[in-house]
């Protein structure tokens, strides 16, 4: 994790030392890699519905819309909790708080397996936002706790990568699923799937639970120096950054422009993650392992472009035009994706760079809110932004599933998708650069 670590730091003068360096190297080693695979299980117990779909739709007889409204319905129950989860993990810790999150949302995501009507489903994908509300912006949180601002762009990128590692990792996983494993013991493919994958989950909560520090003073296998320099560091930071009343943040004009920034995004991001698959097979292909296999290739790219943009912007230090361009390309991707929607090889091309964009958009969005945003006030600003963003979970999943059923073509809805992502690419370029390029 060297590469990760060893950028400048604006909470240091100068070129950090080779001390200063080695302790955030360990500290990367430390924490990235499980916070990084518990976002894999989380991602894709949150969005492997999508390749449940190529055969539950028909199994169950549900429309598209019901698919949608089912698949977007998680984001209303992880919007109810999002906040109080997150103060909840500012005060009790996070070793606490993740493991019961992936636990409770692991034994849920188990269980819908079960689902045989769509009012089922809609409370089976309810539940499982409530079990996963606060999650992601947990995490996020918890990285200010250990990380200064100039560090962190790359170190969340490290962390999101489990959003296109999810894909890579679970397209083929869950096609081979849908195939293979397929009746076996009277179960269908979707019920296998969703049984699977939801045991990860739960196993890693465990270890969550006994492996991560809730704070720099708490882990042991730091030293005294080590500690010293992180919370000097952090202590550096923090000057500038506003610790404001709950009732402030709240009515904060520029957390709500993050919102609708976020919202943008988010909408391209799971409108893409939802029906993928279903895209892919509209243009020809109908085997369950070929469009898992064929998923895979626009997350593997999207790893390397959230890694290589996240040093970028971090060592430029520079957010604005770096969140800008890339949603800018993914919404030119978006759209071409219908332009060749009958030739698979590009749309393909299309798609793959869509999900490039979308995914290197992400991390380097919450390098800005994390900029301006300190103490009590940045855990309920990161998940305001977070649960109001997320409602995009629901529209556009839902969104794109009306469209299909009104014009028998996700044409349209993915139109309304790359729409969104130039709307928030303009929106973040009206942010003052003082205030988050850092």
């Amino acid at each position: 994790m060297e590469s990760v670590t060893s950028q400048p730091n604006t909470a240091t003068s100068g070129t950090p030392s080779a001390f200063e360096v080695a302790t955030y190297r360990k500290v990367g080693w430390r924490l990235i890699p499980l916070l990084l695979i518990c976002y894999v299980v989380s991602y894709l117990d949150r969005v492997n519905v999508g390749f449940a779909k190529l055969q539950m739709v028909s199994d169950l007889k549900f429309s598209e819309t019901v698919y949608g409204l089912g698949a977007g319905i998680f984001f209303f129950g992880y919007f109810l909790f999002e906040v109080p989860s997150n103060i909840i993990l500012h005060k009790v810790g996070a070793r606490v708080w993740i493991a019961r999150i992936m636990i409770t949302w692991g034994i849920v995501s188990g269980a819908t397996m079960f689902v045989s009507t769509p009012e089922t489903f809609y409370v089976m994908r309810f539940l499982l936002g409530l079990a996963e509300a606060g999650f992601f912006p947990g995490i996020i949180l918890y990285l200010t706790y250990w990380y200064p601002s100039a560090r962190r762009g790359r170190m969340t990128a490290w962390f999101m990568t489990a959003v296109a590692l999810s894909g890579f990792v679970g397209g083929p996983l869950s096609g081979w699923i849908l195939k293979d494993v397929s009746g076996l013991y009277g179960l269908a493919g979707w019920q296998w799937l969703f049984l699977l994958e939801a045991l990860p989950s739960l196993v890693i909560g465990v270890v969550v639970f006994f492996y991560l520090d809730d704070r720099i003073q708490s882990a042991k296998w730091l030293t005294d120096e080590e500690k010293a320099l992180l919370v000097r560091n952090i202590d550096t930071d923090a000057v500038g950054k506003h610790d404001l009343p709950l009732s402030r943040v709240f009515g904060n004009g520029r957390l709500w422009v993050m919102s609708l920034i976020y919202f943008s995004f988010v909408i391209g991001l799971y409108g893409v993650s939802f029906w993928l698959p279903t895209i892919i097979k509209s243009t020809g292909v109908k085997d369950p392992l070929t469009i898992g296999l064929l998923t895979a290739i626009p997350f593997g790219f999207a790893v390397i472009a959230m890694l290589v943009i996240g040093w970028r912007s971090d060592l430029k230090r520079e957010r604005r035009w770096h969140v800008a361009i890339p949603a800018l390309i993914s919404a030119a991707g978006l759209f071409l994706s219908t332009v060749w929607s009958h030739n698979t090889q590009l749309a393909m091309i299309a798609l793959t760079f869509a999900t490039m964009g979308i995914m290197a958009v992400l991390p380097l969005f919450w390098s800005l809110p994390t900029a301006i945003l300190g103490g009590a006030a940045a855990a309920a600003g990161i998940a305001m932004i977070n649960s109001l963003g997320n409602l995009a979970g629901f529209f556009g999943p839902y969104l794109v599933g009306f469209l299909k059923d009104a014009t028998h073509s996700t044409n349209s809805g993915i139109y309304v998708l790359a729409a969104f992502m130039v709307l928030g690419a303009l929106l973040v370029l009206s942010m003052p650069a003082r205030l988050v390029d850092k």
